[in-house]
């Protein structure tokens, strides 16, 4: 049963009608491996490893990724929430009606559910959206290249006037058996 459900999610790349649009997070197909440090509001840091992986799913209209920390083969000794420990995914699907990217993260662990929007800003990708507080939210791709970038998440207690950085994961393509890079970053996402 698992291999008939895989088989209907995955997608071997992007669907026809939807190419050119789906380069803006095409390129994060494959493994990637991660340092993450979580800034704590008390002026302290937790930092930690991760694993990050990315596919094209539902016919090529969108992508899934799977985001594991500590990475698997870690211990992850007691309560996984008292921990921090995350294990979940984010679905982004590019929706023509908006020329932007409707994002959904789940985090079981942790929780943690949030709707995002998605957009290229320049050189860097930027996704807004509301905690379960309401408080806004931006998670930003920046320097971006075909082998690393730099993930950040932020928060705004002032409804998007300052920024306080919550976590950063500085991501490197994994040398992980079956990683696939077929779609780069396109000018001015290297």
């Amino acid at each position: 049963m698992t291999a008939s459900f895989l088989d209907a999610l995955a997608a071997d790349g992007p669907a026809p009608d939807r190419i050119g649009q789906m380069d803006l997070y095409g390129w994060l197909i494959g493994a990637w491996d991660l340092d993450v440090v979580r800034y704590m509001p008390n002026g302290g840091e937790r930092r930690r490893k991760g694993e990050w992986h990315f596919g094209w799913v539902l016919e090529g209209r969108a992508i899934q990724d799977v985001w594991i920390v500590p990475p698997r083969g870690q211990l992850r000794d007691g309560d996984a929430a008292a921990n921090a420990y995350s294990y979940g995914s984010t679905l982004r699907i590019y929706d023509p009606r908006i020329d932007a990217w409707q994002i959904q993260w789940t985090d079981p662990v942790m929780q943690n559910f949030l709707t995002m929007t998605g957009r290229r800003h320049g050189d860097d990708i930027i996704q807004l959206g509301r905690d379960s507080e309401g408080r806004p939210i931006r998670w930003s791709f920046s320097q971006i290249t075909p082998r690393s970038f730099l993930w950040r998440g932020e928060t705004s207690h002032d409804d998007g006037a300052t920024w306080r950085r919550d976590v950063e994961f500085t991501a490197r393509r994994s040398s992980q058996a079956g990683h696939s890079s077929r779609t780069e970053p396109k000018s001015g996402m290297r």
